[in-house]
């Protein structure tokens, strides 16, 4: 038996009778919690509906960012269970769209995942990250009073992606370490990225398969709150190139903590 996605939303296993359909809370398919620990479900986004549920996301602009614009309309959900990120020209100027779930969602370590499918054209890029806010800005103490943890960025069309971290703000005393990770069919169809955080280590995983390992900075001992956004500039390639409208596809985010097994 193999645990992989299918369809939409759901975690599936491929086995003798066919598909089995599992619950949004089923956590076979992750890591190890810890010895004595179990996984629970405490924040999640299918996306279902017609309109991002302004209690879980905060939609973001309108304003300038890196070489274009946020812009409040270029998010929205495509009433077929995706968070869909625009990209597109707007006159004289490129637009994207970006959401975010601070003073609605924070958390300090757990299990964090989404499921996406990628644009296609140049100069701009997606990412699912996780911010502190004020931390990230704070110099002298590494990252452990908060990180900019990139789950996924993806500025290239090729097939891979980059996972990194940020720390001691991002003037002169700005700290990186980063992991590009190539995987062979990641621009068709949907792909899972996800973050085991723990005290320790930051663990980073693609389709369900370790891709990184890291505590570099020392590891945030702060909550962090959910960013999905589309960016706009060179590192992704020339825009004026790209045939727009362009769109980053979000199927969910689910977030679990790792809790006693007796607890209830």
């Amino acid at each position: 038996m193999r645990a992989i996605q299918c369809g939409l939303a759901v975690l599936v296993l491929v086995a003798a009778s066919g598909c089995v359909i599992l619950p949004y809370d089923d956590t076979r398919h992750l890591p190890s919690p810890g010895k004595g620990k179990m996984w629970r479900l405490v924040w999640k986004d299918e996306f279902d509906g017609t309109e991002i549920d302004p209690a879980k996301w905060e939609v973001l602009g309108d304003w300038e960012r890196k070489g274009g614009y946020w812009v409040r309309e270029d998010a929205a959900l495509d009433g077929r269970g995706n968070l869909a990120l625009r990209t597109k020209r707007d006159g004289d100027r490129y637009t994207c769209g970006a959401v975010r779930s601070m003073g609605k969602f924070e958390q300090r370590y757990g299990f964090w995942e989404a499921r996406c499918r990628f644009p296609t054209q140049p100069g701009h890029w997606p990412a699912f990250w996780l911010f502190s806010s004020p931390g990230v800005g704070i110099v002298g103490n590494e990252g452990r009073d908060g990180t900019e943890i990139d789950i996924m960025e993806k500025p290239t069309r090729g097939s891979s992606i980059q996972h990194a971290l940020h720390w001691d703000g991002y003037g002169e005393d700005h700290r990186l370490a980063f992991r590009r990770v190539r995987t062979q069919g990641l621009n068709k169809g949907y792909h899972t990225f996800a973050l085991q955080w723990t005290p320790e280590e930051y663990v980073f995983y693609v389709d369900g398969e370790e891709t990184w390992r890291t505590s570099a900075g020392g590891v945030s001992q702060v909550p962090a709150y959910v960013k999905l956004t589309e960016e706009i500039g060179d590192w992704g390639g020339d825009i004026t190139k790209a045939q727009l409208p362009d769109y980053f596809y979000v199927d969910y985010v689910r977030v679990y903590e790792a809790v006693a097994k007796d607890r209830r």
